[in-house]
């Protein structure tokens, strides 16, 4: 797995920041030998604090770096981080190396330059799938929280992750768990389209499984090949 930790590092993690660390450190610890990881910290704007590495110690070094000020640049994190998730490439042919983004934030977006829809758009022609964290806190009926937690929604959904809404900061180690079982238990499946268009356009997927009570969770789609 190549694996991006997104850090929300602004002003309002001012009080939250200190366990939102411990929790990330414990969900890189998870890591597995031929896995990698990469750390960004955002605020005011995202920042690459450790690169591809499977040291955990570098790993850990640099989520104990993030502290808490200024507005937050979430689309513009996400952005980088899919950016850089799709510079990695398999060691050969046979290694498949799946893609995750594992982002923790409690605030909506202040002060990206990149609006959601491209960020949206980007994350669905990745292969990169999204598991998005939420605190909600004492003003989760706000505008601000609700739209936050509808962009929070579409990222994991659209990719085949997860997003999580807890109410409190001590739940982190719960869900960082949860998402390290997940990722180190999930399938990858592929097929050969009969449509052989090569116009580019969006074509949506359904995969059923032929089991009760059992709900595959995948990308909603691709995007076709072009001739360009």
């Amino acid at each position: 797995i190549a694996l991006s930790i997104l850090l929300d590092s602004s002003t309002s993690m001012d009080t939250k920041i200190s366990t939102a660390q411990e929790a990330a450190i414990g969900f890189a610890n998870r890591l597995g030998p031929n896995d990698v990881a990469q750390v960004i910290d955002f605020d005011s704007r995202p920042t690459v604090i450790q690169s591809f590495t499977n040291d955990r110690t570098l790993l850990e070094k640099a989520i104990r770096t993030t502290k808490a000020g200024g507005s937050t640049s979430l689309y513009n994190a996400i952005y980088i981080s899919l950016k850089e998730l799709a510079k990695i490439k398999a060691n050969t042919d046979e290694d498949v190396r799946r893609q995750a983004l594992v982002l923790f934030s409690d605030g909506e977006d202040t002060s990206s330059l990149i609006s959601f829809d491209e960020v949206l758009e980007l994350a669905k022609r990745s292969e990169t799938a999204i598991f998005t964290i939420a605190l909600r806190g004492a003003d989760s009926q706000t505008k601000g929280f609700h739209e936050a937690e509808f962009v929070m929604r579409q990222l994991a959904q659209e990719t085949g992750g997860r997003a999580f809404f807890p109410t409190k900061i001590d739940d982190l180690n719960g869900i960082y768990s949860e998402i390290g079982d997940e990722l180190a238990s999930q399938y990858t499946l592929g097929y050969s389209s009969r449509n052989g268009k090569r116009d580019g356009a969006w074509r949506r997927v359904v995969v059923q499984v032929a089991r009760a009570n059992i709900t595959p969770r995948t990308k909603r789609g691709y995007y076709a090949p072009t001739n360009k």
